[in-house]
C-alpha cells in the first residue's frame, strides 16, 4: 500500500427500481474502483459488508476488479442500499435508502493494525456516507493525506467538525455561482483544511488552495448513465496526485475519468438482477 491509496467507509448497492437491477456503489468504494481504472495500481478499500446478495454481489464485483477484500468487515445483516428510478427525461432520480444498513448500526472503528495500514498509504479517502467521524481524528494523525467528500452537506457545525482534519475537502456546488463557490471554500479553508474542490455538474471544477485557484472545464462525454462521475472525478484527480501530479494536470484527469464513467451503466457496472 505505500504510495498508493487508502478508501475507507461507504459500500452500497444502487437499486434502479425502474429496470429491476442494481449495481455496486458508494462513494468510498467508487473511488478505490475507479483510482484503479485510472491506473493506480496500489489500492485498498476498508469497510463493512453484510451477510445478504447485495453484499455478497458488491464482493464479487470487487474481486472481478481486481480490489482486494482483505480489509473487509463482514458482518450479519443488510447491506447498504439506495434506490433509484429515472424521469422521462432520462433524469436519474433518488427513492431513498437504508441509511447504510447495518453499516450505520455498527460503524467503522479503527484497531492497531488499521492504522498502521493508514500509516503506509499515500493517499486515504472517506465520505460524509461512512459514519466514520469520530475517526477521523485518529485517521489523520497516522495518514499522510486525508481527502473527505461532502457531497452536497454544507452545514455549518458538520464543516467544522470534519473539515480541520482534512488535506482536502470536496464538496458539490452544482449551479452556484462564482461567488458562492469561492464563499464556500473560503469558510472550509479558514475551518482548517488544507485545499478545497467543488464539483459543479456540466460547469466542471473549482479548486483553491487559498494561495492559487483552479477552474476545470467537463470534458465531452457519450452518456449512458451519470452515476459516480462525481466520485470518477475525484479517484481520477487522486491517482494523478498520487502519481506526482500537479493539481492542473490532475484536476484535467479527474474529468476525464469522470467522462468515461458516464459511458457505462451503474457507478462501476457489474448489473445484478434485483
Amino acid at each position: 500500500m505505500r504510495n498508493g491509496l487508502l478508501c475507507i467507509g461507504d459500500n452500497v448497492v444502487d437499486l434502479y427500481a425502474d429496470q429491476g437491477v442494481y449495481y455496486p456503489g458508494g462513494n468510498a468504494l467508487n473511488v478505490a474502483v475507479l483510482a484503479r481504472r485510472a491506473g493506480l495500481a496500489a489500492v485498498d478499500y476498508m469497510g463493512i459488508l453484510g451477510s445478504d446478495a447485495p453484499a455478497a454481489h458488491v464482493e464479487a464485483s470487487m474481486r472481478a476488479e481486481g480490489l482486494p477484500t482483505t480489509l473487509l468487515r463482514r458482518v450479519q445483516g443488510e447491506n447498504g442500499l439506495a434506490r433509484v428510478t429515472h424521469d422521462a427525461a432520462g433524469d436519474r432520480v433518488f427513492l431513498g435508502s437504508n441509511r447504510g444498513g447495518i453499516r450505520r448500526k455498527l460503524m467503522l472503528r479503527m484497531d492497531t493494525d488499521d492504522i498502521d495500514r493508514i500509516g503506509e498509504a499515500a493517499w486515504v479517502h472517506t465520505s460524509c456516507f461512512s459514519y466514520i467521524e469520530p475517526e477521523l481524528p485518529r485517521i489523520r494523525t497516522a495518514a499522510r493525506a486525508l481527502s473527505f467528500d461532502f457531497s452536497t452537506e454544507q452545514d455549518p457545525d458538520y464543516l467544522a467538525l470534519v473539515a480541520p482534519h482534512l488535506s482536502l475537502a470536496f464538496l458539490s456546488g452544482a449551479g452556484a455561482g462564482i461567488g458562492d463557490l469561492r464563499d464556500l471554500a473560503a469558510r472550509v479553508l479558514a475551518l482548517g483544511a488544507g485545499a478545497v474542490c467543488i464539483t459543479r455538474g456540466e460547469e466542471g471544477a473549482y479548486m483553491t488552495d487559498g494561495r492559487h485557484e483552479y477552474h476545470q472545464p467537463v470534458v465531452p462525454a457519450q452518456v449512458v448513465d451519470t452515476m459516480g462521475a462525481g466520485d470518477a472525478f475525484i479517484a481520477g484527480y487522486l491517482a494523478a496526485t498520487i502519481r506526482g501530479a500537479a493539481p492542473a494536470e490532475a484536476l484535467g484527469q479527474g474529468a476525464e475519468l469522470a467522462a468515461r464513467a458516464c459511458g457505462w451503466a451503474g457507478a462501476w457496472g457489474h448489473p445484478h438482477p434485483a
